[in-house]
């Protein structure tokens, strides 16, 4: 499937269906349609004894015979074709196609244009889940997780919350407004009251939150680190800051799937930087996390890694602070971590390395204030962040400081992502290495003795790639033009 299914919740109440299959599988099926309130027909020409039962009862209607596609009369909302009959189920497929009608087909994720979801219900809370038809057993072991998450009283507050709904759009019609009481209602004792069955105390709490008056809404804003990539990386303060933010401020580099876990109607805007195309002016990522926090919002400054290393996340404090604007910071895990972990490089071991060096070579005014000498000493762990553009130059510096051109050194791209690759060898071979395998940005560099380890512990994703078999020579220069392609 090249898209991913569109999820609906449809009110089928009232409404005809047509079920053809008369077996034990279209009788689950009628009983999820009898459930929804659906008037379901079923088509086939011998009834199981439950459906005979329902059919008997008037509960459903019996089209007795083979599928006849008169059976799909103008008053049926959606088919489900449930025989076990492969070439029946096409049949009806093909005939519902044709009529422009939604059309289940058990067992055929190919045929289906809706899919039955695996469901978690409390009362009117219903929490669906698809594998789009992949993979029927992982939807189901998903909703037993869910099913030990949500207890019955999520139900009981829906239905509260749903019978104050009108009172509630009354008392806060601006709809940031309402989000908030709603997260301080939920983040309050309503929900543990009637987890103690005392329905009574719980309404009473809830008039009273709706009759308190609101906080005035003062903007924030959030430094969050999104981490290397991988969504799961991510803490539990991020996830939240995430999901109550109205204005999302991201840098480039910030993965799709990170981003997704955000609330869905919270304002996007990319503010990230480059050494090639469009960058975003810090001055004017000031701006905008000023104007949206003193319009009220909350907004989450979100940022690859962590804020704090090598994420300007002091400076933008700074400015924040001169303008009176509340803040908080989220910390996030630094690409150093994150890359060397799934890299399989400990940055730190007692055999070889007691010292771990953060390193940033983003530009060449950078590289020229660097205690090099301190660099080359030996026993240590050097991460290069934002060194992709540089690395002819880091190479040759470390040699001319005295490092052993046989130095280990690991480049990590795409470190954390499904897309990782490592590239390890010596570090007479580096820049020859990240020509050869046209090593891209978002990449790190890890120099010293550890970096060799990565062709032992390597566990996520390939085996390192190894350096490229000829060495350059010291007074040899790789091409300027083509690194910086590769940055």
């Amino acid at each position: 499937m090249d898209a991913p299914l569109f999820p609906l919740f449809a009110d089928l109440n009232g409404r005809a269906v047509l079920v053809v299959g008369g077996g034990a599988v279209a009788g689950r099926k009628v009983e999820a349609l009898l459930h929804a309130g659906a008037r379901p027909r079923v088509g086939a020409p011998h009834l199981s004894p439950a459906l005979r039962e329902l059919a008997e009862a008037g509960r459903i209607d019996w089209l007795p015979g083979l599928f006849d596609t008169r059976w799909l009369a103008e008053d049926v909302w959606l088919v489900v074709a449930a025989t076990d009959t492969a070439t029946v189920n096409q049949a009806v497929a093909r005939a519902a196609e044709a009529q422009r009608l939604f059309v289940n087909v058990v067992d055929d994720a190919q045929l289906s244009r809706f899919h039955v979801p695996a469901v978690v219900e409390r009362g009117a809370l219903q929490i669906a889940i698809s594998s789009g038809g992949a993979a029927p057993m992982v939807a189901r072991h998903v909703r037993r997780r869910l099913e030990e998450l949500f207890d019955g009283a999520w139900g009981q507050l829906t239905a509260l919350a749903g019978r104050h709904r009108p009172a509630i759009r009354a008392r806060f019609p601006d709809t940031a407004a309402r989000r908030r009481f709603f997260d301080r209602l939920l983040d309050g004792p309503v929900l543990e009251l009637l987890r103690r069955h005392r329905p009574a105390d719980a309404e009473s709490a809830l008039r009273q939150a709706m009759a308190d008056e609101p906080p005035a809404a003062a903007g924030s804003v959030v430094l969050v680190g999104a981490g290397s990539g991988d969504p799961g990386l991510l803490t539990l303060a991020a996830l939240r800051a995430l999901n109550q933010a109205d204005v999302i401020l991201h840098d480039r580099l910030v993965s799709a799937e990170v981003l997704q876990l955000a609330r869905r109607d919270a304002d996007r805007i990319e503010v990230g930087k480059s050494a090639r195309g469009h960058s975003t002016r810090q001055e004017h990522i000031h701006a905008l996390m000023l104007e949206h926090a003193r319009a009220g919002r909350r907004v989450v400054r979100l940022k690859g890694g962590d804020a704090f290393v090598f994420g300007r996340g002091g400076e933008e404090l700074q400015f924040l602070r001169a303008h009176g604007i509340a803040y908080e910071v989220v910390p996030g895990i630094t690409a150093a971590l994150a890359c060397a972990a799934h890299a399989g490089i400990p940055l730190t071991h007692r055999d070889h390395a007691q010292q771990l060096r953060l390193v940033t070579a983003h530009c060449r005014d950078s590289l020229d204030t660097l205690d090099w000498r301190a660099l080359a000493a030996p026993r240590q762990t050097l991460v290069f962040y934002m060194g992709v553009a540089a690395l002819a130059r880091i190479q040759a510096r470390l040699l001319e400081a005295g490092l052993p051109a046989a130095t280990p050194f690991a480049l990590v791209e795409n470190g954390s992502r499904p897309g990782q690759r490592v590239v390890s060898g010596h570090l007479r071979q580096l820049a020859d290495a990240a020509t050869t395998h046209a090593v891209q940005s978002p990449a790190l560099l890890v120099v010293g003795e550890v970096a060799a380890l990565a062709n032992e512990l390597h566990w996520y994703g390939q085996a390192p790639l190894p350096a490229a078999p000829r060495t350059s020579s010291l007074s040899a220069k790789t091409p300027a033009a083509t690194l910086a392609d590769a940055a």
